[in-house]
């Protein structure tokens, strides 16, 4: 499944606005009806952003999750979630966030949510798309909006989870996990999800100490019945908490093995990195789209159109346009909100003066 050249995407998260971490603080005091209006008002707030900048897909900025993982432990049966974090002082760091226990064998009933958030996004999205209309406002005239929704994989979800007897370590949690994501991946294609991204950030973060065949192996396995049903993605990162990364910044140790990845496009962050193995996306667009991570979500230099119209050239230089998909280098859900805004606006013009050049 073939972009259309240069495409502008985003990876899943946006910032929640200041009044909903506030919320979120105080969900006790909300009715279910309230809570309900909650969602689709932050839904339609980080939607109405995305739009205004310009973006060819969007997602619901994961508005209702905590965080882009999260919150999809609270659908899995079998576990004990964690009630307070091993550390709360000190610099962020990783080990702030606890790990929950399993007591029975991992199921989920209801899914994983997803499917919910999707359906909320198509709705609020109405026929045909939803866009930014002249007085802020939002209207449905802009036909080429595509939506996508963002689901962690197994080997990623199974890192917070602390192995037993049952499930004797994180390979055997992932299999555990692996059918109940790839149900989820299913039930999105049927509910006409048009776009899918299976994060996988720990399979990036630990390729340099695990066999990277291994992992294609659990990635492809768990999309086998999705794959070429819809436009598939994955997103590979360093991880980042508080803008902190986990493992080497490096994607040698990752290929070739990962080029036989199941997607439609693979994502790279690149602009943290100084766009270091910008060579590396030639292969990847001999097989699939390559999505380059040309905004630094980790910085709060906001990169002018003209950074990105650098940047994009730098990629054509590397691979054809009718390959290039351009996105932040992550989610946003750590960036301020007035940031998030301004780089995304400006990535998307930056993008637009290269099209212009280029007659697309």
């Amino acid at each position: 499944m073939k972009s259309h050249p240069l495409r502008t995407t985003v990876i899943g998260s946006y910032p929640f606005p200041g009044w909903l971490e506030f919320a979120v603080q105080n969900l006790g005091q909300f009715g279910p009806a309230d809570l309900a209006e909650l969602q689709e008002d932050a839904t339609t707030v980080a939607m109405a952003d995305q739009i205004a900048s310009g973006l060819d897909v969007i997602t619901d900025g994961e508005q209702t999750r905590l965080d882009f993982n999260l919150s999809f432990y609270g659908y899995i049966e079998g576990i004990e979630l964690e009630s307070a974090p091993p550390r709360k002082f000190g610099p962020p760091a990783h080990d702030q966030r606890g790990k929950h226990k399993v007591i029975s064998d991992l199921r989920a009933p209801r899914g994983l949510g997803a499917v919910e958030e999707f359906k909320r996004l198509q709705r609020l999205a109405g026929p045909p798309h939803l866009t930014a209309s002249s007085n802020s406002g939002l209207s449905t005239q802009h036909s080429g909006l595509s939506l996508k929704v963002s689901v962690p994989g197994p080997y990623t979800l199974s890192g917070r989870l602390l192995p037993n007897a049952q499930y004797k370590d994180r390979w055997a949690l992932t299999e555990a996990l692996l059918p109940l994501v790839r149900a989820e991946l299913e039930a999105l294609v049927k509910a006409d999800c048009p776009e899918i991204c299976v994060d996988e950030p720990s399979m990036s973060c630990y390729a340099h100490k695990e066999d990277p065949r291994k992992f294609v192996d659990i990635f492809n396995r768990t999309v086998e019945s999705v794959y070429g049903r819809c436009r598939l993605a994955t997103h590979l990162c360093f991880g980042n908490y508080k803008a902190r990364a986990v493992g080497p910044r490096q994607y040698a140790p990752m290929f070739p093995a990962f080029l036989d990845l199941k997607v439609d496009e693979m994502h790279l962050e690149m602009a943290s990195r100084e766009f270091a193995e910008i060579e590396a996306i030639a292969p990847i667009a001999r097989r699939m789209d390559v999505a380059v991570g040309i905004i630094d979500v980790k910085s709060y230099y906001i990169e002018t159109p003209k950074d990105v119209a650098d940047r994009v050239r730098l990629c054509l230089k590397h691979a054809p346009a009718d390959r290039l998909v351009f996105a932040p280098d992550c989610g946003l859900s750590q960036t301020a909100r007035w940031a998030a805004k301004q780089k995304l606006a400006n990535m998307c013009e930056g993008v637009a003066i290269v099209k212009r050049e280029m007659n697309l």
